[in-house]
């Protein structure tokens, strides 16, 4: 069953007064608003940056009259529109009046909220809405209010509607950015953690883009929308809150039990079940809700019913366990059994429409009998109606046409030809349709006045029926919302359960140590897309081995390992199992790279003033509890501004003692050790990866050792340098050495004819497929 598809927006308020930010936004896919309560934010703003970078907000309502550091922030925000990566959102100035505290509390208190009940007086309103957003947070309030005014303004997914209807609101819920690890967005792109990839599809070319091939694309074996929902959130905010983490991986752990399988195979059954809730109540609210809606929230409410059954059967030490338990209420099976009662799918479906069940309404079956009745019924009043008519009219009937009523309808006789000849003595002529003749009649207006407008009357009823079974509904959607919630986190620690019984991934351990020690690490990309993959260790120490140093000859596996290292400790950051052996992860609260150079000609800066900007980044904000990743830094300038800028970078580090961060760098600058540049000291640690020289040949083992890279560059290789320099210089012609002259070719060509010449064809014992693999293949691959 598809679900139906709609453009999600999402349109924020901000405000930010003497050091303390407030956040609001509305999210049209689940019309929920979220708030974050007042949190301090310094006039740099890098909390409102992130947020932002998160939320993506399509707009920004804010007040006129803000401080110089906002308009600063939101100028240089749409400045930055040109970068193809970065959208551009409409920045709404409101007077600063609508941003009133007292103003802003009458506008929240005096809405009505689908999810609190009409009979609820003001103030037991006032006590349930204060449960549920933070009054003591002023700021907030007032970003509340502002976000409010903006979307009754712009009636934000109710702009074809009438005026009375209000932008629709189902649940309030709390953003919370706190313990989030930080990460750029050059650290995601390097990592691979999202990538877009064009729709292979002609159809949905224009519809953008797909997931490629990414962390989150090889995790996501969710099995609901809002599963893959969440898990992306989750990539985007991974956490340093030890509790959470481990609370995930409790349940990851339960899951990958042998004695659980069945246990998992139940749960994802029921997952598949459950539908888009948010957008069947915000077409509730509506009143646009479709047949296929009542279906889905149907199949919902009963997989909801049978994940909580399932849950209260499981150990009540695993919180999420308990948590379903107890949130999945008995307001499920009043929900299920309400729709069961009212809602007749069968008939539902053939008529395209809200139908009601037998013996919900009296009345509503008494006209459906008459109107199933109908049909000998007027087959008796149209022969009654024959023999009051003229002897040349050959036959009749009655019929009965929604909003019109009842009708005689006469076949047409050739003798009618004007309208005038349709003119029949007691009986007014209504209009003529498929060479039959319709009129009223006096029986025909008696049915009228006995048993009306059957079927308008049964709809209008039934439609007055489905408003009150949707109020019933939204008054419970609070319980729906919970749904949701706990079903997404569910379906996210399954997919990675399965994820990590697939590849044998271990569970983390976390330490309040700095370091990490991994054992046998492997990259969770590259070892599914590779015949074989060479694990390798990774230990860094609280007090030693902080700063590595990777040397190696190009394609030895420098990169992958650093990607490798990144990747392992951003799965345990956010809750999954990793590819490893063992793994003991210390506490982070940042991941900084520089491995490859995001170009783009809006930024109007070179490669290497783009890969300065990225270490920067690093040494001013990385902490003794960051991870640093850099690859090659130095090599987009002359070779020695590069070794100095890099041995000054590792110097300043160095110059930190242990409260430097753990730094995995990756070099071909062998200068660096040879002339000594960086001092004698137990933080450094020098690695290489072990290659072997075979003659000309070099082999690699991609297996990660201690020490620095002593390969040399081949003799031959120097020598053909320093040919072509020379070539260059005097302006002749370079050829290729890797490709044999036309002459050689031609007689290898013509040793291999000579040999086919001198075979005999019919001698039974020559074996020709030995002689194309023996002489014809190989001369082949050396000539073409």
């Amino acid at each position: 069953e598809q679900e139906d598809q709609e453009c999600s927006e999402t349109h924020m308020s901000i405000l930010w007064y003497a050091g303390q930010l407030a956040i609001t936004y509305y999210d049209t896919e689940d019309c929920s608003i979220y708030f974050m309560p007042d949190i301090p934010d310094n006039e740099d703003l890098k909390l409102l940056q992130k947020v932002i970078g998160e939320v993506n907000p399509q707009c920004i309502v804010t007040s006129a009259k803000q401080d110089q550091n906002i308009a600063k922030f939101l100028t240089n925000l749409t400045a930055t529109a040109g970068d193809k990566d970065v959208r551009k959102p409409e920045i709404v100035l409101f007077p600063n009046i609508d941003f009133g505290l007292e103003v802003s509390k009458q506008r929240i208190l005096s809405r009505q909220f689908p999810f609190i009940p009409p009979h609820m007086t003001a103030t037991e309103k006032i006590l349930y809405l204060s449960s549920v957003i933070p009054f003591e947070s002023p700021l907030m309030i007032r970003a509340l209010g502002g976000l409010l005014k903006f979307l009754d303004r712009r009636r934000v997914g109710v702009e074809l509607e009438e005026s009375t209807i209000v932008v629709p609101i189902l649940a309030f819920k709390k953003f919370v950015l706190s313990d989030i690890v930080n990460m750029d967005q050059d650290t995601y792109c390097v990592l691979q953690i999202f990538k877009s990839d064009i729709h292979p599809s002609v159809y949905k070319l224009s519809s953008g883009l797909k997931e490629g091939f990414s962390l989150y694309g090889i995790l996501n074996r969710c099995r609901c929308k809002w599963g893959e929902k969440l898990l992306r959130l989750w990539l985007t905010r991974p956490t340093r809150n030890l509790t959470e983490l481990n609370k995930r991986l409790d349940v990851i752990h339960f899951f990958l039990l042998a004695q659980n399988h069945e246990i998992v195979l139940t749960l994802q059954g029921c997952l598949k079940n459950i539908k888009n809730v948010p957008l069947i109540l915000k077409r509730m609210t509506l009143s646009h809700t479709k047949v296929s809606d009542w279906q889905a929230l149907y199949k919902t409410v009963y997989s909801a019913v049978c994940l909580r059954d399932t849950c209260r059967s499981l150990p009540n030490t695993i919180e999420l366990f308990q948590t379903i338990s107890r949130v999945f209420t008995d307001d499920l099976h009043y929900i299920a059994s309400l729709i069961s009662k009212v809602v007749d799918f069968e008939a539902s479906m053939s008529e395209n429409r809200f139908t009601v069940r037998p013996n919900v309404d009296p009345t509503i079956d008494e006209k459906k009998r008459k109107l199933m009745g109908l049909s000998d019924f007027l087959t008796e009043v149209a022969r009654k109606e024959l023999e009051t008519l003229d002897n040349h009219i050959p036959s009749c009937c009655v019929i009965y046409i929604p909003l019109i009523g009842f009708l005689l309808s006469i076949p047409r006789l050739p003798t009618m030809v004007d309208k005038s000849d349709f003119e029949i003595k007691g009986l007014d002529f209504m209009f003529l349709s498929e060479d039959k003749l319709h009129y009223r009649s006096a029986r025909t207006k008696e049915l009228d006045s006995l048993l009306g407008d059957l079927h308008c009357e049964i709809r209008d009823q039934e439609t007055l029926i489905m408003h009150q079974l949707q109020t019933k509904i939204l008054e419970k959607s609070e319980v729906l919302n919970s749904v949701i919630e706990y079903t997404a986190h569910l379906d996210v620690l399954l997919a990675l359960a399965v994820m990590a019984r697939e590849n044998a991934y271990c569970r983390p351990h976390f330490t309040h140590r700095q370091g990490f020690h991994i054992k046998d690490g492997r990259h969770p990309l590259m070892e599914l897309c590779a015949k074989t993959f060479v694990a390798n260790p990774v230990n860094s120490g609280e007090a030693t081995r902080r700063i590595k140093i990777i040397t190696g000859p190009n394609s030895s596996g420098k990169s992958v390992y650093l990607k490798q290292v990144g990747l392992i400790v951003f799965m345990a950051l956010i809750g999954s199992y990793v590819p490893a052996a063992e793994a003991e992860i210390g506490v982070i609260d940042g991941i900084y790279t520089r491995i490859h150079s995001r170009e783009s000609v809006s930024v109007g800066l070179s490669t290497f003033m783009i890969d300065l900007n990225q270490v920067a980044k690093a040494v001013n904000n990385a902490t003794e509890r960051s991870l640093v990743l850099i690859d090659e830094f130095g090599k987009g300038t002359n070779t020695l501004d590069g070794l100095s800028l890099l041995a000054a970078v590792l110097r300043y580090w160095i110059s930190q003692g242990t409260q430097c961060p753990q730094v995995f760098l990756s070099t071909n600058f062998h200068s660096l050790m040879q002339l000594e540049l960086l001092p004698d000291t137990p933080l450094l640690e020098y690695l290489t990866m072990e290659t072997h020289q075979d003659g000309d040949e070099l082999i690699f083992f991609y297996q990660i050792k201690q020490g620095v890279s002593n390969v040399k560059r081949p003799a031959k290789i120097i020598e053909r340098g320093v040919e072509v320099s020379e070539l260059i210089r005097n302006g002749k012609a370079i050829k290729r050495i890797d490709h044999p002259s036309k002459g050689d070719r031609m007689e290898k060509c013509k040793s291999v004819v000579e040999k086919f010449l001198c075979l005999d064809l019919d001698d039974p014992h020559v074996d020709l497929e030995e002689f194309m693999r023996k002489e014809v293949l190989p001369s082949a691959a050396s000539v073409l």
